[in-house]
This record gives structure tokens, C-alpha cells and sequence, in this order.
């Protein structure tokens, strides 16, 4: 009998410089398999670059990042990701080339399992179909997850900004990942929508997946986070539970109370 690991993410002492400026400066974390950790903090914190070097697109200077014990610095974002850990981004990143569709969009998340060597493709031709039918039925059942099956066929242009954010969220969960890393994706949605994205997140903790969290909205987070770390100047402020955060008078000063008046709101 194995033990479950203490932490599926260690981050440690991750250091990353632009231009002689610290956007992160020896900032060290764990996160604990099943939780959602939440990282907050002003912008120009540091947080976005943080998830840079945690996926492979902009490696640190310094320091240590490992997942599931593997250490993936260096490692490149589709090498990450094949070791079970997902992505999604600020700006929404859509597939549009070929009247693509929503499902289509969803489908790309399949190409970690869809990658058929050339043996498979010219002697097993139906061991690639049938992979491929199982992959258009786990699509389905990702977006009927997220309530947009009846979008499959759409294109995603022509679905609202928050539906938008759906779409790449299936995609990520498509790959099968062990963690999410999500980089403000409440961003541009209305309160009943973020209400329901909440719900969406507690769906997706209860299928054991991890999820780091990045986002500005603290009542979100509040409701949501199991623990929560405070970047500030690219360095790590405080870290803690919702609670205990909340209290934190440096928090509260760097937010310029903000957070204080948030978490009155949730008490």
C-alpha cells in the first residue's frame, strides 16, 4: 500500500528575472493533491509568469519545479503536459481556421492520445479510427460537463465570452490532467456565471483533479479556495487558508482593501 504524495506541485525558490527586474524572486509552494490553491495578488505580481514556469513556456532562472516528482524545469509546455498537467489562459485561445467548431476546439485537447505513428496510420487504420470515435464521444461528454452540448457545432465566435471560457476549459479537462493550472478564468464574467463556474470548479476537484487557481476575484476565490498563496513584487507575501488571508493586515494593505471588504461580504 502507497501512501498518497504530500504534494503533486512543489514549487521552490523559483526565481525569474526581465531585464535585471525580479518578476519572481525565490517564491516557494506546495500544492496538496485534490485541493485548489488559489494565487492572488496586485497586478504585476508576478502570477501569469509564475504558471509560465510551472507548464514549460518561460522556464525560471532558478530554482526547482516539481510535478509528480518529475522536475519539469526544462522541460518543454507539450512535454508538461503529457505528464498530466493543463493549461488554460487569460486571453482565450480559439481554433477558427475551416469553420472549426466548438467540438473541434475540444477535440484539440485530444492530441496528447491522438498522435498515431506511421505504421498505425497506413496498416492500422482502424485502430485510429476507433481512437478517434472514442475521442469525439469523450468531447461530448466534456462539453455536456460544462453545459454547452448543444453548442458542439457552433462556431466559437458566436458564443458569449463566458461560454467562450467553457469551451477552453473542456479542451484542458480533455487532456486527461492530473492538475489545472487556470489563469484568471472568471475574467469577463457576469455574477450568475460566476456562480456557476464555482460549481463547476467543486465538479471538477470532486473527479480528484488538482486545480491551480490565478484570479482577481476575490469572492470567487473566498468560496472556492482551500488555501491560497499572496505574490506581491514577484514575491510571495503570505500563504494560508481563506481565513487566515483575510486577516492578514500586509494582504490587506497590498489590495488597498479590497480584500478586506471582499471578505466582509463572505462573512
Amino acid at each position: 500500500m502507497t501512501d498518497t504524495p504530500k504534494s503533486i506541485l512543489s514549487v521552490n525558490n523559483v526565481t525569474k528575472t526581465f531585464e535585471g527586474i525580479h518578476a519572481l524572486e525565490d517564491v516557494s509552494f506546495d500544492v496538496r493533491p485534490g485541493h485548489i490553491k488559489a494565487l492572488i495578488g496586485p497586478n504585476g505580481a508576478g502570477k501569469t509568469t509564475l504558471l509560465n514556469a510551472i507548464n514549460g513556456i518561460m522556464p525560471p532562472d532558478s530554482g526547482h519545479i516539481h510535478f509528480l516528482d518529475h522536475d519539469v524545469v526544462g522541460r518543454s509546455a507539450d512535454k508538461v503536459a503529457g505528464l498530466g498537467l493543463s493549461r488554460t489562459f487569460q486571453l482565450i485561445r480559439m481554433f477558427t481556421i475551416n469553420n472549426a467548431t466548438v467540438l473541434d476546439n475540444v477535440l484539440l485537447g485530444a492530441h496528447i492520445q491522438l498522435k498515431p505513428n506511421l505504421f498505425e496510420s497506413i496498416f492500422r487504420r482502424g485502430k485510429v479510427n476507433k481512437a478517434e470515435k472514442e475521442a469525439r464521444e469523450k468531447a461530448m461528454e466534456l462539453l455536456r460537463f460544462v453545459g454547452l452540448e448543444k453548442a458542439a457545432d457552433a462556431t466559437p465566435g458566436s458564443l458569449p465570452f463566458g461560454n467562450q471560457r467553457l469551451v477552453e476549459l473542456a479542451r484542458s479537462l480533455m487532456t486527461e490532467p492530473k492538475m489545472l493550472l487556470l489563469d484568471e478564468p472568471a475574467s469577463g464574467l457576469n455574477d450568475t456565471e460566476v456562480e456557476s463556474f464555482t460549481e463547476l470548479l467543486r465538479s471538477i476537484r470532486q473527479k480528484g483533479i488538482t486545480i491551480l487557481l490565478v484570479e482577481h476575484n476575490m469572492k470567487l476565490v473566498m468560496n472556492i479556495a482551500d488555501d491560497i498563496v499572496v505574490l506581491d513584487f514577484g514575491k510571495k507575501l503570505a500563504e494560508g487558508t481563506p481565513q487566515a488571508i483575510c486577516a492578514n493586515p500586509e494582504v490587506i494593505k497590498a489590495y488597498l482593501g479590497t480584500a478586506q471588504m471582499e471578505c466582509r461580504l463572505e462573512s
